[in-house]
Order: C-alpha cells, then sequence, then structure tokens
C-alpha cells in the first residue's frame, strides 16, 4: 500500500530534490500531487521517468492525501500548512515557521525519532535548518558517549542555501570578474560572493548574532539536548552545493580521538573519511548527491579539557533539507500509520 503525497514548492531546488528522493528511496507513493505558487502552474517537474505539472497550491484540496512535504517559504506555509493539517494531511514543513513552536515537533531521524509521536498535537513536524541538521546527527553518539557541554561551530555555507537567485548570481559575478567587468553589482547578497566569503546569514539580532547563529543553538537544544551551549559564526561561501563545519565539542567527560572516530563509524547517517594525508578528507564538491553526513579530520583539542575537533560536510539540498523531510515522512510511516 502506498500513500498520497503532495510536494509544496516543487519547482524549487528543495521541491525538485524531494521528488528525486522519493523515488531514489523508493518511497511507496501511490500519487503524487506537485504544487506551486500562480506563477509557476503548470511548470514540468519530473518524479523518476514521469513527468508532472505543477497545480496551485492556493486551490489545492489536501483531504484525502496523507502527505504535505512544504518547501515554500514561511509566508505561504503560513496560509497553507495549517489547513493541510486541518484535513488530515500530515505536514512536514522544511521553513523555520513552525520549528520553535513548543508543540510542534523538530525532528532528525538520526537524532530524536521518539519525538515524531508530538505530531498529534497540531498534525505538522518541522524539518530544521540546513546547518543544524548535519551537525546535530555528528553531536548525537558522541553526546551519548561522553555528554556535551558546549559546541562552538563555524560554518562554510554554499550558496544553494539561499536558493536560484543566489546560484545565478554567483555563476554571474564569477564571469564578471574573469571578464575583468567592474560593473558587477550584489543583489542576492550584501557583498559579491564570487571569490569572496560573507560573515553574514539571515537578518543580525540585537547582541550582534544573526538569526542562521541563533538558529544553530535554539534548534540544537531542542533536538538534542536543551543543556548543550553552541557558539555559531555562519559565513556563506562561493560554493554551489554542501555545507561544511568546523567543529569544536567540549564534553563532560574523557573522550580520545580514536574512541570518538570508532563511535561515529557506527552511527546512522554518518560516514567517517578521516586519513591523516593529502585528500584525506571530504569537501563540499565531494558529498553533493550524497545521502550521508561526512565526517573527517577528528583530533582531540589539549586547549580545554575534554575537548575535541572535527570537520562536518553535507549536501545542504539533501541532508539539510529534502532527504531529512523525506526521512521524518519515512518514520512516521513506520512508527505511526503501519501501527494505527
Amino acid at each position: 500500500m502506498g500513500y498520497r503525497i503532495a510536494v509544496a514548492g516543487a519547482t524549487g531546488n528543495v521541491g525538485r530534490e524531494m521528488l528525486n528522493i522519493l523515488h531514489e528511496r523508493r518511497f511507496p507513493v501511490d500519487e503524487i500531487a506537485a504544487l506551486a505558487s500562480s506563477r509557476s502552474i503548470g511548470t514540468d517537474v519530473e518524479f523518476g521517468s514521469r513527468t508532472f505539472y505543477t497545480e496551485d497550491l492556493d486551490g489545492f484540496d489536501f483531504d484525502g492525501w496523507d502527505f504535505a512535504l512544504f518547501a515554500v517559504g514561511s509566508a505561504a506555509t503560513r496560509t497553507h500548512a495549517p489547513r493541510a493539517a486541518e484535513a488530515g494531511c500530515t505536514v512536514i514543513d522544511n521553513s523555520s515557521l513552525f520549528r520553535y513552536e513548543p508543540d510542534v515537533p523538530l525532528i532528525v531521524p538520526e537524532v530524536n525519532p521518539d519525538s515524531i509521536e508530538h505530531f498529534r498535537n497540531r498534525n505538522i513536524i518541522a524539518n530544521p535548518n540546513c546547518s543544524t541538521a548535519q551537525m546535530v546527527v555528528a553531536l548525537k553518539p558522541l553526546h551519548d558517549r561522553a555528554r556535551i557541554k558546549r559546541v562552538v561551530v563555524s560554518t562554510y555555507q554554499s550558496v544553494s542555501g539561499s536558493g536560484k537567485a543566489a546560484m545565478d548570481e554567483l555563476f554571474e559575478q564569477t564571469k564578471a570578474i574573469f571578464a575583468q567587468d567592474q560593473t558587477v553589482e550584489p543583489k542576492v547578497y550584501p557583498k559579491l560572493i564570487a571569490f569572496n566569503v560573507i560573515p553574514h546569514i539571515d537578518s543580525f539580532l540585537e547582541d550582534g548574532s544573526t538569526r542562521e547563529e541563533w538558529k544553530m543553538a535554539a534548534e540544537t537544544k531542542k533536538i538534542l539536548d536543551p543543556s548543550i551551549e553552541v557558539s555559531a559564526t555562519c559565513v556563506r561561501v562561493p560554493v554551489f552545493f554542501g555545507h561544511s563545519e568546523a567543529l569544536n565539542i567540549e564534553f563532560e567527560e574523557p573522550l580520545g580521538a580514536e574512541e570518538a572516530r570508532d563511535i561515529l563509524r557506527e552511527a546512522p547517517g554518518i560516514m567517517v573519511v578521516d586519513e591523516r594525508k593529502d585528500g584525506g578528507y571530504v569537501t563540499p564538491r565531494d558529498c553533493v548527491g550524497e545521502y550521508a553526513t561526512f565526517i573527517s579530520r577528528i583530533r582531540a583539542d589539549d586547549t580545554i579539557a575534554n575537548g575535541l575537533n572535527l570537520w562536518c560536510v553535507s549536501d545542504n539540498l539533501r541532508k539539510g533539507a529534502a532527504l531529512n523531510a523525506v526521512q521524518i515522512a519515512e518514520l512516521f510511516g513506520r512508527r505511526i500509520l503501519r501501527q494505527g
């Protein structure tokens, strides 16, 4: 028996990736609806060898549909996710709208699968921020072993996290710089992104941090453990796909690099590539199209008690968004629907 699944935002980067992953993972689908805003109605999208034409999200009737995977941003989600949930269609939302609501579960299946039971509050499940998702997958098995006190993370986030317009901007700016065109100006970002890095993602808060940095701390507490302190610096880099993170972790108990490496090798969703030689680590190019969160450069930090450093890389459109949403749907099918 398959499910009836609606993908809202099917023409965007994340929506198209959701359709790809549903097909790749052979998710049991009886019927697919590809939904989009009025300006994208009729756009063709692919699901395996089949082509669908997008329908109008505004007028779509969610009654009788099992899942709605939302990748349309907060404004449209605010309007349409509650009506889908009220129609009995379980919403899995990729926006930030519901993540911090206490009665909405925020799920990374490898980390807090039991929290999915709380979907009953509103029939809505939130997908975490892309940078948080890969980090908590890496932290969970280590936290279970030695209890994490504090994490200092610096992110190196690709432009695909900002959507197609940002990817186009990086491409056009790169061409212009090679052509020695001095008139090129930024549009999506506040400064040129080509051959540059920008220590600014999302809006600034009163304390000088950005909302992206706040998200990483707040979401880690909700997903993994409210006692963990997180200090984040989030940076946009001129990479099309793949987010990277440098993590400095302080534990309550001793945990050596070799033991940490062994723990991570056995952990779900993780691939360890950690050879102490040239090229013996994973870069964003290596992770594109992959499901795993990759861990490299595992080593002790001798400047603090019980400290560890590691490098964490993942495809942000996959584990950071579309893959995690599909994994939530898979978890929901196993835990909720099949058990009645």
